[in-house]
């Protein structure tokens, strides 16, 4: 027997290619694939740690995941993408891109250090510390202010204006200092390298975390919070779904703009006073190798370049992975270089993973 259409009111109905893909993602197969997608960070991730671990216990009969000092490390390395990450979230979300971070990490360690040379033994520590953060996240702000003056209020396409922001910033850093600057501030550099001790597991194992890390974490906290409870986090995601809609709504689309460029450029002038507690010096190219992984721990984290969808949370697991990825190669004899081969490789994936995810719910896939 040939199988008939279905028949309602006397008249065949015909099923059509969407009813049948919406039917699809109803079953369990297809709700498994939209729970896979979604969680396909933390796979990463958990597929890479149970990889170096097996590793470490086949080749070197120790453990990786379980040592305080492995780690340690990868939290540390983890920080610098993660904090030009953490402002990147929100400028992903709402649709745009900002590719002048890297150099305004530079330029704030630069001018974080020159100030605090000028202060320290002046003033109290504590208060040449202070002066010089504020002078350094004050320089950070202005390629945001001017960025998002640029995309908001000229319209000028995000990748346009912040890569034309980018040469600027580079030019500025090298202009302030055009070799590294050291710094001499005790204070400074016990937070850069200290850490507060957490429990021991006997055999001398301590297990401590980085102050750096805990800054993180705090800062971290601040921005997950801003996103996902606070009104400014809505309207993000609400221009980066659909500007005209946005505008419709009564949102000032033009300032929040200005407001998400500024917030990246700050989380990048943290990063490069960060950067100089820890290597004790500030650098003009200091963020110069972050740029991909800052949009990498972005993507990997599950944000669309497309925006309207990311989380804080994503891009910390995507800004782990990339730290996991660094040290796991080194930890197990692997050439560097293959570092950006394994990066690249999981950032394709990851926008594979999001094509495919738009595609099964009909979402948009090409702008």
């Amino acid at each position: 027997m040939s199988s008939q259409p279905p028949i309602a009111n006397g008249k065949p109905q015909t099923v059509t290619p969407i009813e049948e893909e919406a039917s699809e993602r109803t079953t369990w197969a297809g709700s498994f694939r939209a729970w896979a997608a979604s969680m396909r960070a933390w796979i990463f991730l958990i597929f890479l740690l149970v990889g170096f671990e097996i590793w470490s216990q086949l080749v070197y009969h120790s453990t990786f995941l379980f040592n305080p000092f492995n780690a340690s490390s990868i939290a540390v390395a983890a920080i610098a993408p993660l904090l030009l990450g953490l402002g990147q979230t929100f400028v992903v979300i709402s649709g745009g891109i900002d590719l002048s971070v890297a150099f305004t990490m530079g330029m704030a360690a630069v001018v974080f250090s020159e100030i605090l040379n000028w202060t320290t033994g002046v003033l109290w520590d504590p208060v040449a510390l202070l002066v010089a953060a504020v002078a350094a996240l004050l320089a950070s702000m202005i390629p945001g202010v001017i960025n998002g003056l640029l995309i908001a209020k000229l319209r000028i396409p995000p990748f346009i204006g912040t890569l034309g922001m980018y040469g600027v910033a580079r030019g500025t850093a090298y202009l302030l200092s055009s070799t590294t600057v050291p710094i001499s501030n005790p204070l400074v550099n016990s937070i850069g390298n200290g850490s507060v001790p957490l429990f021991s597991l006997g055999k001398g194992a301590q297990w401590s975390i980085p102050i750096v890390v805990l800054i993180t974490i705090v800062l971290t906290a601040g921005m997950m919070f801003l996103l996902s409870q606070s009104r400014f986090g809505r309207h993000v995601y609400a221009i980066g779904g659909s500007r005209q809609a946005s505008l419709r709504a009564g949102i000032n689309v033009s300032r929040n703009t200005v407001a998400l460029y500024v917030l990246s450029a700050l989380t990048a002038g943290i990063g490069g006073i960060l950067y100089t507690a820890q290597f004790r010096a500030g650098a003009p190219q200091a963020g110069e190798q972050l740029l991909l992984d800052s949009i990498a721990a972005v993507v990997i984290g599950g944000a669309s370049l497309f925006g309207g969808s990311g989380t804080i949370m994503g891009t910390v697991i995507g800004a782990l992975i990339i730290a996991v990825i660094e040290y796991g190669l080194v930890f197990v004899n692997v050439q560097p270089f293959w570092q950006f081969v394994a990066v690249g490789v999981v950032i394709i994936i990851s926008v594979l993973v999001d094509q495919t995810q738009k595609h099964l719910s009909g979402g948009r896939t090409d702008e």
